[in-house]
Order: structure tokens, then sequence, then C-alpha cells
């Protein structure tokens, strides 16, 4: 039982479901939202994350047995895909039905992120349109902390804009360490079509817009701006450097994980403006 646990909580992607969840944390942190309003909208943005990883563990199973992927347990055997499956389906509804109590506006924001991830493993992340769930799904979080607010706001489009940046450089950058097993078993995204080295730069790119963005909202900048947007500018031309010279490179992760990071925090700073 414990065995099975595990490994349904492998299934899960763990490590990016907690990173989105603590980024819905910090947003509405710094937003003021009440207590239970901030731990009922973390709960079910971690179940709406949860649901989309396993449903791409479920959805993806036979490309992942094709290449014997050491990191997915339905591949190796360890979990059946129908408790994968079922646990997806759970885990969406509860994120859902989480949401109801912080009004109407936040169930449809949180309807278009869950979509957004469903829609990528059902099919688009084998296309050129491979990116919009991405940017879709990051633009619409910080509206789903916005109206959360006991007073419902709409998000300021600088905000929407720079999570959708964020979340295209998020997509970019997964797929950096799977080209050689998607190619291996058909999936041809955008990142593909562009190849590593562009993709590469597209991160670079999507990251340093970011920054501007983040920049322009908090436009007059505070020294701790100034400071957070030059380090962003220099972390993400350091990450077009690698990618046009050394594309395999450890340090590209690495690079953009660290820049991303700084966005947040970023603009998390910028509270209620």
């Amino acid at each position: 039982m414990l065995n099975r646990a595990l490994a349904l909580w492998r299934s899960t992607h763990p490590g990016p479901s907690v990173a989105v969840t603590a980024i819905a944390v910090i947003l509405g942190f710094s937003v003021g939202l009440e207590t239970w309003r901030l731990v009922l909208l973390s709960v079910a943005v971690f179940a709406n994350q949860l649901s989309v990883g396993l449903s791409n563990d479920w959805l993806d199973a036979e490309r992942d047995r094709a290449v014997a992927r050491p990191d997915k347990p339905v591949a190796l055997g360890l979990i059946s895909t129908t408790l994968v499956r079922s646990t997806a389906l759970g885990c969406a509804l509860a994120s859902l039905v989480l949401t109801v109590p912080l009004g109407w506006g936040t169930v449809a924001a949180q309807v278009a992120f869950l979509g957004s991830g469903w829609a990528y493993n059902l099919g688009l992340k084998s296309t050129a349109l491979s990116v919009l769930p991405y940017a879709i799904g990051f633009g619409s979080l910080p509206l789903l902390v916005s109206l959360a607010l006991p007073t419902p706001a709409v998000a300021a489009p600088w905000v929407v804009l720079t999570g959708a940046m964020l979340g295209t450089a998020a997509h970019f950058s997964n797929v950096l360490p799977d080209f050689e097993d998607d190619h291996a078993t058909g999936v041809r995204g955008l990142p593909h079509r562009l190849g590593r080295k562009t993709t590469g730069l597209v991160v670079a790119g999507a990251l340093g817009a970011a920054s501007v963005c983040i920049f322009w909202g908090l436009y007059p900048p505070t020294l701790q701006a100034l400071v957070g947007f030059a380090a962003s500018l220099v972390l993400a031309a350091a990450c077009a450097a690698f990618a046009l010279t050394q594309p395999r490179s450890k340090w590209v992760f690495r690079l953009i994980i660290t820049s991303a990071l700084v966005n947040v925090v970023m603009l998390a700073s910028a509270g209620t403006r």
C-alpha cells in the first residue's frame, strides 16, 4: 500500500505541482487574502496541479513505456493506469469544488487554468500550438488570485502578460531535457520544431519579457525592483549565451529556474498594485 502511494505521488509531478502552488501562495499573501481564502486557494491550486500531472502520466503511459522512462511509475509497472486516471479526475473535480466558496469568477479562472493543462496533455503538446496551454494557464493564475478577494478584482493586464510569459518560459524549458525521448515517440510541439538552441533562446526572451512587464507595472520602481530587474536581465542574457554555445548544459535549466524565481519575487513585491 505504501509503495503504491509513493508511486502515485511520483506520478503527480510533485516538483512542478509544489512550485506552482507556492507561486499562488506568494501572490495570495502579497494581495492580502484572508487566511481561510488563502488556504482554500492553495489547496485548490495544488489539486489542480496534481490532476494535470497525473493526467500526463496516464495519457502518456504508452509513450513512456516505449522509451523506458525510469522516472514514470506507470511505465515501470509500479502503479496501474486506472488508479492514475481515477485520481486525476478526482483531483480535477476537487479543484473546482474548492474554488466555489471563493466566487464564480475564481471558478472560471480555475476552469481556464485546469482546462489548459488537460488540453496540453490530451494532444496540444504534439502540435505547433503547444505553448498556448502554458501561456493561458499561467496567465490565468494571477486572475485566480485577484478574483478570490472579498471584493473580486481583475488582475492588471501587465500581470496577466507576465504570467503568460513565465508560462511560455516554463513550457520551453520543460521540453529541453526530453527532446530525444519526445522525438522517439512522435511528440512534435513548437519547441521540437524550432530546435534545442532556438528553444533556449525563446526561454531567455520570455523571461526577459516577463521582467520588462513587471518593471513596467512597478514604475516608478523602488531600489529593490531596479536590482531585481537588472539581475533578471543578466540571468536571461546568460541563459541565451548558454543556449547558443552549450544547449545541453545543465546550466541552462539552472539559470532558467533562478531567473523565474527572481521574477516571481518581483511580481509579489507589487502587492495590490
